[in-house]
């Protein structure tokens, strides 16, 4: 069995989920999110808490067990608390806007290149560069993250580009001038 599998999940305050047959709603406080259940598995509510019991010992289901835990748990905390995504901007004259849900920015190519954020997710940016994705769905959310961050990778170079706000970029030595 999974050790992540086999832990409980609590259910907040002003919380609901709804167990189907093929589908788990979890509806709270900052909006509805649902998932189809994956693998062989049973999901119990009781006493505020969520259990997931594997129905048989096939290694898929074992496999899955840990998994669904993981993703109803990511929907229980995302209507409730949400979650944030953190890039940063690098480079000299790079920059970002929002305008309205669309996200403009302005990182060395001859146009600004726009993302149109979807319904559920909301963006900032900040003055040093930093834009800042919330939304209720994490999987949703960091799908879009690194859209974003594809417009522009970091350079491996000068370390220009769009980047994770926790994420190390390598500079690797540039060309040596061989003295004679």
């Amino acid at each position: 069995m999974s050790r992540i599998g086999k832990m409980p999940i609590p259910i907040p305050k002003g919380v609901t989920v709804t167990i189907g047959d093929n589908e788990v709603k979890v509806k709270g406080p900052k909006g509805e999110l649902s998932r189809k259940r994956v693998g062989n598995i049973e999901i119990k509510q009781e006493d505020g808490v969520l259990k997931l019991v594997p129905r048989d010992e096939e290694r898929k289901t074992q496999a899955f067990h840990g998994l669904l835990r993981t993703l109803v748990n990511n929907m229980v905390v995302g209507v409730t608390d949400g979650f944030v995504k953190r890039l940063k901007i690098v480079g000299v004259g790079y920059r970002g806007e929002m305008k309205g849900s669309t996200l403009v920015l302005n990182v060395g190519y001859s146009k600004p290149k726009e993302y149109a954020l979807p319904k559920g997710v909301s963006g900032t940016v900040s003055k040093d560069g930093v834009i800042e994705l919330s939304g209720i769905d994490k999987e949703q959310l960091g799908n879009i993250a690194a859209e974003i961050r594809s417009i522009r990778k970091p350079d491996s170079y000068k370390g220009k580009g769009i980047r994770y706000i926790d994420e190390v970029v390598r500079i690797k030595p540039g060309k040596s001038v061989a003295k004679g």
